[in-house]
C-alpha cells in the first residue's frame, strides 16, 4: 500500500502543476487532445500485455531498494523494464524511459 500511496502523491503533484484558467479550459482541452487523435489502426498503445482484460493495472509494494518500471509497453518483463525502450528510442527518435522507484534511506 505504501507504493500505491507514493504513486498517488506523485500523480497528484504532477497534475497540480498543470493549471488552466476556467476561461481557457475548453481551448486547452482541445489542444491537448488534438495531439492524440488516433490514426486508423494506430490508436492503441498496448499491443501485447494482457489484451484479454479491460484494463491493465498493477499494484506493487516496495520496502527496500528500487524497482524500474516499464513506460513504453514493450518490455518482455512488463511491468518491469527490460531496456527495450532503448531500441524504440533509436528507431523512432523518441525519448521514452522507465519509471524508477526507490525507498528513501533513513
Amino acid at each position: 500500500m505504501k507504493f500505491f500511496a507514493a504513486t498517488t502523491a506523485i500523480l497528484v503533484s504532477q497534475a497540480s502543476a498543470f493549471q488552466v484558467a476556467p476561461h481557457q479550459a475548453s481551448r486547452a482541452s482541445s489542444a491537448l487532445f488534438a495531439e492524440y487523435e488516433p490514426i486508423e489502426g494506430e490508436g492503441k498503445i498496448n499491443l501485447k500485455i494482457d489484451l484479454d482484460i479491460p484494463k491493465v493495472a498493477t499494484m506493487d509494494e516496495i520496502e527496500k531498494g528500487k524497482k524500474v518500471y516499464c513506460r513504453c509497453w514493450l518490455s518482455g518483463t512488463f511491468p518491469l523494464c527490460d531496456g527495450t525502450h532503448q531500441k524504440h528510442n533509436e528507431a523512432t527518435g523518441d525519448n521514452v524511459g522507465p519509471l524508477i522507484v526507490s525507498v528513501k534511506k533513513d
